[in-house]
């Protein structure tokens, strides 16, 4: 009896230990960046038959010629019967809103088009979330190699030609081809990155997904090609300098990682 006394009491503390293992912290799907699968470019469009509002969003279940889809778009005014057209959307599978208490098998994030079709706000291409072409960019290069997962929904420019963008100034300062290289060491720093803008997602997820490039790195690589956040917009053509934090093997899950971005970064346009 003595001896299984011990015993007991090591066996308590053990099964203790273990039922105040705190589980690990979960984010709400729709309080986090998508994830989502490339949409292959085409824009969605038809009349709407319902409308689900949940800001800062408007679920919208769109009779398409491919069937009957929801999408989610940046919230506006869209009244039950309009025709829409989404432009650059992105497929989220299985997607939870905490909003509207909803699981959605299958909804795609994007944003409106304006009368004639071009996509709103994010000039002819669009990209980086949740989907150019570079290091988040063909839909075979995204994942294993830790591309964005949102390279390939919507269009992108033709590739920057080397030397055609002068280096950020600045301690910080780094090239596209740099930044990647150098990837390792500058998790968590600042970096300050000019390039031209390839390609914009606006308002997915509350953030804008902007891709650079400079003319650096290698397009088979994907290194030619970098993702910042922001809350500022940009414009497809743009010559732009952003200053962010990188983040690297950043996964927004569904087995979609970036092994570099740039986020919350600030935008100069000069």
């Amino acid at each position: 009896m003595r001896r299984a006394l011990p015993l007991l009491l090591l066996s308590s503390v053990v099964i203790g230990c273990v039922s105040q293992t705190p589980e690990p912290a979960k984010v709400p799907l729709d309080q986090a960046p998508v994830a989502a699968a490339a949409a292959g470019g085409d824009d969605l469009s038809g009349p709407v038959l319902e409308v689900l509002n949940a800001s800062p969003y408007v679920y919208l279940r769109i009779k398409t010629a491919k069937g009957d889809v929801w999408a989610a778009v940046p919230e506006m005014k869209i009244e039950k019967g309009a025709t829409v057209t989404v432009s650059n959307p992105m497929l989220m599978s299985k997607f939870e809103s905490k909003s509207l208490k909803r699981t959605f098998d299958e909804v795609y994030f994007g944003v409106i088009a304006p009368a004639g079709g071009a996509p709103a706000a994010a000039g002819a291409p669009a990209p980086g979330a949740p989907g150019a072409a570079g290091a988040a960019g063909a839909a075979g290069a995204a994942g294993a190699a830790g591309a964005n997962p949102h390279a390939t929904a919507g269009q992108t420019s033709a590739a920057v030609t080397a030397g055609s963008v002068p280096k950020a100034s600045g301690a910080d300062a780094r090239t596209v081809s740099e930044t990647w290289a150098q990837k390792a060491s500058l998790a968590g720093k600042s970096v300050t990155i000019r390039g031209i803008v390839v390609k914009v997602n606006i308002g997915v997820m509350g953030k804008n997904w902007i891709h650079l490039q400079d003319g650096t790195g290698d397009a088979k690589l994907g290194t030619n090609d970098i993702t910042a956040t922001s809350a500022s917009a940009a414009s497809n053509g743009e010559t732009i300098t952003v200053t962010g934090t990188v983040r690297t093997n950043k996964d927004f899950g569904a087995g979609y990682v970036y092994a570099v971005i740039v986020e919350d970064a600030k935008i100069a346009k000069k």
